[in-house]
């Protein structure tokens, strides 16, 4: 079984040492690919794959997955999605963080072997800040994403909701001065 947890950690470790550019999710979804096809000879590493390429119940909260990683019979499958927001936005972006945990608990639910989510921000407001209510409290203040969650803005705000079946704790981690990134593992 891969340890995708610690190939992701490297790769963002040559990140720097390397001086490779990630400006925007886009980028982050091929650099982390390329790495990976590197690493990876005997596996395949394709992007942007529908779910319903690995089961037919494909009845998900989303329904590509930005980086799938797999054996040739499918028999080991992993799945990674990418988040890289730019453009502020910070509780609808941190709701989007966790709606990406839903579709990767969905996957794994469906037989993947393991699935991950990889988030990579550049303002500190997404990892630090003076209000840690509601949604901020996951982010800025437990490191811990769990239950039922609700949206924090915007039409359905407070009604729609997102339920975790478990509870994941992170840590951001250090890439630059301002950029953090974490990796969840399902």
């Amino acid at each position: 079984m891969l340890k995708l947890n610690a190939l992701v950690h490297d790769f963002f470790k040559s990140v720097i040492t390397k001086n490779i550019d990630i400006y925007n999710e886009f980028s982050l979804q091929h650099e982390l690919g390329i790495f990976l096809r590197e690493a990876l000879p005997t596996y395949k590493v394709q992007f942007e794959r529908n779910v319903s390429y690995f089961t037919n119940d494909n009845k998900t909260i989303k329904k590509e997955i930005d980086i799938a990683v797999f054996s040739e019979d499918k028999a080991e499958k992993y799945a990674i999605e990418l988040k890289c927001p730019l453009n502020g936005q910070y509780p609808e972006q941190m709701y989007s963080f966790v709606k990406d945990i839903k579709f990767m608990e969905q996957l794994k639910e469906r037989g993947f072997t393991n699935t991950y989510c990889v988030v990579l921000v550049s303002d500190r407001p997404f990892y630090q800040g003076k209000s840690n209510e509601g949604i901020y409290k996951c982010f800025r203040e437990e490191f811990s994403v769990y239950g039922e969650i609700f949206k924090p803005t915007g039409l359905g705000r407070n009604n729609e909701s997102i339920t975790l079946s478990e509870n994941y704790n992170f840590e951001w981690q250090e890439l630059s001065e301002t950029r953090r990134y974490y990796i969840i593992e399902i």
